[in-house]
């Protein structure tokens, strides 16, 4: 089955979920605390899809890595961005969870306090996964073509070969 649309998928989903993250932030802080419900539920449903749909496509691909044809400190940067975001997302379940149980539960001191710790490290985690897309699928330079192994043992043959010829007397 052909899964290569999923990447564009999920990197929607990330791009739903950050839009429905600012906008139920914004309904906290204008005190809509209904709508603050929903709009952050439904973020936590587009992550929960999103993670089940990465998993799927992961999983069909046999965990094979997509990599960025890049060098130098384009590439240290990418991989900087890329480790944040796989250690921070680890965390986004956990607290989406404890902050859907906290707010629904009543504890708005305890949700309030987990989400000044949780909300940027789930948007970071939202925008950067979109970025990650970005850099991967749409704005990825072609790997560098690559001679076939034969030709590049006859190159190394001959530029040994010149170089040996160099040292004789």
């Amino acid at each position: 089955m052909d899964l290569s649309f999923l990447p564009a998928v999920n990197a929607s989903l990330n791009a739903v979920s950050a839009v429905l993250l600012v906008r139920g932030r914004m309904l906290a802080r204008a005190h809509a605390i209904d709508a603050h419900r929903r709009t952050m539920i439904a973020a936590f449903g587009v992550s929960t899809l999103f993670l089940a749909l990465y998993v799927l496509h992961k999983t069909a691909r046999g965990f094979e890595s997509t990599t960025l044809h890049v060098v130098g400190a384009a590439k240290i940067a990418y991989l900087l961005m890329l480790a944040s975001h796989v250690l921070l997302a680890m965390t986004v379940p956990v607290f989406a969870i404890l902050l859907i149980r906290h707010g629904l539960a009543g504890r708005i001191a305890r949700h309030r306090r987990l989400a000044r710790i949780a909300w940027p490290i789930w948007i970071y985690v939202s925008v950067t996964g979109v970025l990650i897309y970005l850099l991967l699928y749409q704005w990825n330079p072609a790997a560098a073509p690559r001679a076939p192994l034969a030709a590049q043992a006859a190159n190394l043959t001959r530029e040994t070969l010149a170089r040996a010829g160099a040292n004789l007397p």
